[in-house]
């Protein structure tokens, strides 16, 4: 079912081509529904006039026969008798049957005794509302009835029919009897099935006939789309000098004509932008490699000036220390650079090997202990029960924890830096949290760009570059990993590192919780 959904969703030719069809059978259906009900209507009011004309005939034609009994007959039943029995034969050879009920004033009912009617016939085929209304004396009626017949052998077909009751008077008792003629609907039950049929062969005729059409005519349609679709995932997936064949002048070859100018143009331009991103980074690259050489003089030369500082008046000694510290900065920022020119130019390999994310958080908490006592603040290890293993390469995990934990120390304003480790058995993660100024909405998305800062004014006291999350972000996404970012302003920040126990293996989730548990909730 799932398959057959993916199917439907994707394909084009299959929604038109069952919509047609359903549309179709919809108006198929009502259509063959109204010739049905006129052609029934048609059927039936024909044989009601024409069943009328004939019990109108019958009747008359029995009035008549009475009018010439003489006055002294006064044998009812065989008046009865001489009545019916003709018509019975007549009905027998034109296939109706008959009904002469008691005389009217008698309440026996058709079921009683002194009721002649054709041979098998089941006397209840006259509806007892009919029955109920010639119990007196009332004019020629009709109403449609269900014929039922007893025995093997009929001779009037049973099923849907007409009924006809009409009034006589017999000279012999001088009373009133009713006949009831009953004709069946059998010939016009045939008729509207064989049209019923008719129409139903039609209708599934037309619909393969119609769905077969819409497939052809979607298939012109659509052929040209799946290809434009194929090479558009051709060009996605790097194949820049894929194109559409043209054939033809119409709407979908002016596509083609377009799609492939704007392949093209894509092309032309990708090409100028790899272009302009290789000398870019060859840039980066080479002025940072140039750089080394003025660099490692100005370094010397620094050194030398940053010792003899004693000697110097004070002005000149402080130049000296603000040299050395811009130096630092100076060879840092070096440093970066070529790191970031590596990434952009894919040159970065690991080394991995398993390291235990407990020590080298250990490590940093040592190397940083001296810039966060100089900010006035502390940095706190909460150890795990476990130890928190990933395949990883040591160099770069404990520079992504360096830059996250100066980072803290830098925005703490005086609070502890805190960090917490937790691992399972698909990952292993540390957050770094600080309860200083924080993050306002939005920001937590742009930490990670190169030379971001929250607040333009505000000094970088650790000495940073403005590259640090930048290249910890690369390195947390060289090793599959998560590195995200939660700010409140006023509440402090919490950075996040997630790392997969097995290098290569797609995260799913993280042993520890973005937002910390003491985050005042809704504000």
């Amino acid at each position: 079912m799932r398959r057959f959904l993916t199917a439907w969703r994707r394909s084009i030719q299959a929604r038109v081509v069952t919509s047609t069809v359903l549309l179709c059978l919809v108006v198929g259906g009502a259509t063959g529904w109204f010739l049905l009900r006129t052609t029934r209507d048609g059927l039936v009011e024909q044989r009601v006039e024409r069943v009328l004309a004939e019990a109108s005939a019958e009747t008359a034609q029995a009035r008549n026969r009475l009018s010439f009994a003489t006055g002294t007959d006064v044998d009812a039943s065989g008046q009865r008798d001489d009545l019916i029995a003709p018509i019975i034969a007549r009905g027998a050879a034109s296939g109706f049957a008959v009904v002469l009920s008691p005389p009217v004033g008698e309440r026996t009912g058709l079921r009683a005794g002194g009721v002649r009617f054709t041979q098998n016939l089941d006397v209840a085929s006259v509806p007892p509302s009919l029955a109920r209304q010639f119990d007196r004396v009332a004019p020629t009626a009709w109403t449609f009835t269900e014929i039922r017949t007893r025995g093997p052998v009929s001779r009037v077909d049973p099923g849907p029919g007409i009924v006809v009751a009409s009034q006589v008077t017999l000279p012999a008792d001088g009373r009133t009897y009713t006949l009831y003629y009953l004709y069946p609907l059998s010939e016009q039950e045939a008729t509207l099935g064989l049209v019923s049929r008719a129409l139903l062969g039609a209708a599934a005729f037309l619909l393969v006939l119609v769905a077969g059409v819409t497939w052809l005519i979607t298939r012109q349609v659509v052929n040209p789309i799946r290809r434009a679709r194929r090479v558009a995932e051709r060009l996605a997936s790097g194949h820049l000098q894929e194109r559409l064949r043209v054939t033809g002048e119409d709407d979908l070859a002016r596509l083609a004509v377009s799609f492939n100018q704007m392949a093209s143009n894509l092309q032309r331009q990708i090409r100028q932008l790899e272009e302009l991103s290789r000398l870019q980074r060859r840039f980066v690259s080479d002025v940072s490699h140039e750089l080394r050489t003025p660099l490692t003089t100005v370094r010397m030369a620094g050194d030398v000036l940053h010792d003899a500082r004693d000697e110097f008046d004070p002005v000149t000694a402080r130049a000296a220390e603000l040299l050395q510290t811009e130096l630092d900065r100076f060879e840092g920022l070096l440093g970066d650079l070529l790191e970031i020119s590596r990434f952009d130019a894919g040159a970065a390999v690991l080394d991995a090997d398993d390291v235990n994310l407990v020590d080298v958080v250990h490590r940093v908490a040592d190397t940083t202990r001296v810039m966060a006592e100089r900010r006035g603040t502390r940095v706190v290890v909460h150890e795990p029960d476990q130890p928190c293993l990933a395949q990883a390469d040591a160099r770069r995990v404990e520079r992504i924890v360096r830059n996250l934990v100066s980072n803290a120390i830098d925005h703490a304003e005086g609070g502890d830096v805190i960090i917490r480790l937790a691992a399972d058995q698909e990952a292993s993660a540390l957050t770094v949290r600080d309860h200083g100024v924080g993050l306002k909405p939005g920001e937590s998305a742009m930490v990670f760009n190169r030379f971001w800062r929250a607040d333009p004014a505000r000094a970088r006291t650790s000495g940073g570059t403005g590259l640090g999350l930048s290249i910890a972000l690369e390195d947390t996404h060289l090793h599959g990993g998560w590195l995200q970012a939660w700010g409140r302003r006023g509440a402090g920040a919490q950075f996040r590192l997630t790392l997969p126990r097995t290098l290569g293996r797609p995260l799913r989730h993280s042993p520890l919780p973005l937002v910390p548990e003491d985050a005042e909730v809704g504000t």
